[in-house]
């Protein structure tokens, strides 16, 4: 038996025996990968609660009141009377935002003069925050646009002149991909892999540290015994047959788990791969692949199941914010950019980004996968010599 089937079948008892270490590369990162494509089924955030803070009564007043709450994204949940009202509101989380209406507005509008609604909102909730920002702006502009026209219209404008005059340059913005700035499309699809990228280094860590701290490193690399009753060394190739067969299951498991998720997100929920759905697959497989590698050269190279662990929450957790998708990549500072271009998941997001929403041509995104695997086949080979290295000093196995 080649020593890559026999580390498999050893890493398959293992986990059969196992139950936790089972759950955590099969029906928990199922249940996960569910529970992402769940929370964002929704799409669009509609009904935003707000609150208003009228100081004038007037019909003008009461009509940006109602056309606050006939806005989709929006829903007027108080009518406040104060501006400690409208702070605790705020400060209680009950509302994103207060639309503040002064005295006279109306009265002001009427003689022709500015009047101005404000806004008071949480800016630390960004994305609420812009939400509620974007429809209080519509809103109004389109308020204050009927005023103006009545004006006009009163003046003797002609109804063909008023769209110029109130506007004479106009921006005309074409959106190109995910038009409907869906966020099951923007955030779903992009979380599901982040997910699994921290699961697979995880997963690498744990199945490499679990084999230290039990001091059973010798019986997993299956080397045979020596003349002299001493087990050989064994080679490199040995070593990486043993590492590739442990590794495969977690491989295998979290991507069917990580494809589950892409394939209802793309087939049953209707957004369609713009390019190749079969270059993302091997986008994800590779990523899946160079974090379990990640994850047990820490183990190896640690000699220690705990140090380990957190190296690979340490690396993979923060990979989501540093991949370009919720900050600008070209807007981070050099060490930051540094350090985003390291993590192999932002380059696998911007994979997935051409691919399924821009159709660019999978020649535009083979660099990428070049890279990931080049990363890869540089992980394995560190964390097989690593592993040589710890099989020397059997004095250091059994530690946490």
């Amino acid at each position: 038996m080649t020593p890559l089937r026999a580390s498999a079948l050893r890493e398959w008892r293992l986990l059969r025996t196992r139950g936790r270490d089972a759950a955590m590369l099969s029906w928990v990162p199922l249940l996960t990968v569910a529970l992402l494509c769940w929370i964002f089924s929704a799409g669009q955030p509609y009904g935003l609660p707000i609150a208003v803070w009228a100081e004038d009564s007037s019909s003008l007043a009461r009509q940006l009141v109602r056309m606050l709450d006939a806005t989709p994204g929006l829903s007027v949940r108080a009518q406040l009377l104060s501006r400690a009202e409208a702070q605790q509101a705020l400060q209680r989380m009950d509302v994103y935002g207060v639309v503040h209406i002064p005295p006279h507005f109306a009265r002001d509008v009427q003689r022709g003069g500015a009047a101005s609604v404000t806004l008071l909102h949480n800016a630390q909730l960004s994305t609420a925050s812009s939400l509620v920002q974007r429809d209080v702006r519509q809103v109004v502009g389109t308020l204050s646009a009927g005023v103006e026209m009545q004006a006009m219209a009163k003046r003797g404008t002609p109804a063909q002149a008023l769209q110029v005059r109130l506007e004479p340059i106009r921006t005309q913005l074409v959106a190109l991909f995910n038009v409907s700035t869906n966020y099951e499309q923007f955030l779903a699809a992009t979380l599901l892999p982040a997910l699994l990228h921290i699961l697979a280094m995880t997963a690498g860590a744990w199945s490499v540290g679990r084999e230290l701290r039990d001091g059973t490193l010798g019986q997993w690399l299956g080397a045979p015994a020596g003349e002299a009753q001493a087990p050989a060394r064994p080679s490199a190739a040995q070593v990486l047959a043993a590492l590739l067969g442990k590794l495969a299951l977690p491989l295998v498991s979290l991507w069917l788990c990580g494809m589950a998720g892409l394939v209802y997100l793309s087939q049953l929920r209707g957004w369609a791969v713009a390019g190749s759905l079969a270059w993302i697959a091997l986008g994800l497989l590779l990523l899946i692949a160079v974090s379990l590698a990640a994850g047990a050269l820490l183990a190896a190279g640690t000699l220690s199941l705990r140090q380990a662990m957190s190296g690979a929450g340490l690396l993979s957790a923060p990979a989501f914010a540093f991949s370009g998708v919720g900050f600008p990549l070209l807007a981070m500072s050099g060490s930051a950019r540094t350090w985003a271009e390291a993590m192999p998941y932002t380059h696998y997001a911007r994979l997935q980004i051409e691919q399924w929403q821009m159709g660019a041509p999978p020649a535009q995104s083979l660099p990428v996968i070049a890279v990931l695997l080049l990363a890869t086949l540089v992980l394995l080979a560190l964390a097989t010599a690593a592993l040589l290295r710890a099989w020397a000093r059997p004095q250091d196995w059994g530690k946490r």
